[in-house]
């Protein structure tokens, strides 16, 4: 995310300032773990204009820390520019002057929707530890229910990277009659088990913290920095590729002798400090936990007996899926697994797999051959919502 890449084209378009808004639903959701939560609010963003005949809407879906805020900015400020700006936008491969964009900050997240640390209305306390643990299911549940309040009988197209591509999946087999395509990048069918023991070591980064306190840190005024940090700072070595991350800093040094003792030594250790603690400062711990969970408990196959050609059966979408050659954490081989499924189910699915040096983040930079890819397959689908007006 932070490494330089290619240009995009038409960068240098924006839309501007954009605003949040909030949703609140009054019908109680009853989740995959079994809890029922009696009301909820989610927070989302919308960009360009639904069309009459509300046949244009995408569904943009978020990756682990992301949130709502796809793209634009607020109040001016450049530093608040959105997480796929350079994705959706006017004249981008996502062209708001085409479609209308819906983005959700999923329930349990921590930048404005219903999560651990929203007040139980029950109690009149944050919900911490006893907010439930959400699955990628109960999301895809909540954002057909937003779609439904905006009026919007399906989407055009249900788009995401990483977690959010298993999303994009998911509502191809749960919502299979309100999502005409899907674009599903950077993703798999399922966890690895050294993507679950990741996971697994960050949340343990997390638990272990003494100001954790059992995930009700909140009653206690405290944040477990310390996990999180180190949580953020291992998560986001899976992200990157070693070239990526050698031609970045290599084993440059802060300063041109070695001190021998335990502080930051090298440019990379640095690097990773920085974005522990400034991920320390905007996300919730609570919500890291429920987040990395939902992704080792994706498994739609699980449903047919870990037979994902049957699972996807009943699916009725077209599919566009991306990977990229150097993402070491979601494969190439990962993504091939969904593209045989759905060719043996005889549906229609482009494949491209993108030559790029920056592993798993690379679904976020300014790559000008992926970017030309998503910008063709969403002129096919505007000519299709052109076709059906």
């Amino acid at each position: 995310m932070n490494v330089d890449a290619q240009q995009s084209p038409n960068a240098e378009l924006s839309l501007g300032d954009v605003s949040p808004q909030i949703l609140q639903f009054d019908t109680s959701i009853l989740l995959k773990c079994g809890m029922e939560l009696p009301e909820y609010s989610i927070t989302y963003e919308t960009y360009g204009e639904l069309n009459r005949e509300k046949t244009n809407a995408v569904l943009i879906c978020h990756a682990l820390n992301a949130s709502h805020h796809v793209a634009g900015t607020y109040d001016g400020d450049e530093k608040t520019r959105g997480w796929w700006d350079n994705m959706v936008g006017p004249g981008k491969p996502v062209d708001t002057n085409r479609f209308f964009v819906v983005s959700v900050n999923n329930l349990g997240g921590c930048h404005g929707s219903t999560g651990p640390a929203s007040i139980n209305p029950k109690t009149g306390q944050p919900w911490g530890s006893t907010f439930p643990v959400v699955t990628v299911e109960d999301w895809v549940e909540v954002q057909a229910r937003l779609a439904t309040r905006l009026g919007i009988e399906a989407f055009a197209a249900v788009m995401g990277g990483s977690l959010g591509g298993m999303q994009a999946l998911q509502w191809t087999i749960d919502q299979a009659d309100r999502v005409k395509h899907a674009i599903v990048v950077a993703a798999a069918p399922k966890l690895s088990a050294q993507n679950i023991a990741f996971n697994e070591v960050a949340r343990t980064a997390i638990t272990s913290d003494p100001d954790f306190y059992g995930g009700d840190y909140y009653a206690h005024n405290v944040v477990p920095r310390r996990g999180l940090k180190v949580a953020r700072m291992i998560g986001h070595i899976t992200y990157l590729s070693d070239d990526a991350m050698d031609a970045k800093f290599g084993r440059n040094l802060r300063e041109e002798v070695l001190k021998f003792n335990f502080d930051t030594e090298f440019q990379v250790e640095s690097y990773l400090r920085y974005q522990g603690d400034k991920f320390a400062d905007i996300f919730d711990a609570n919500t890291y936990l429920r987040i990395t969970k939902a992704l080792d408990y994706f498994d739609p196959a699980a449903a047919c007996d870990g037979d994902l050609i049957a699972t996807l059966a009943k699916s009725k979408s077209k599919y566009l899926v991306v990977s990229f050659t150097s993402d070491w954490r979601f494969s190439p081989e990962r993504s091939r697994e969904i593209v045989e499924a759905l060719v043996d189910n005889n549906l229609d699915v482009s494949y491209a797999e993108i030559e790029s040096p920056h592993g798993h983040d690379a679904f976020l930079m300014d790559d000008v051959v992926y970017h030309n890819l998503v910008r063709a397959y969403f002129d096919r689908i505007a000519a299709e919502v052109a076709y059906d007006d």
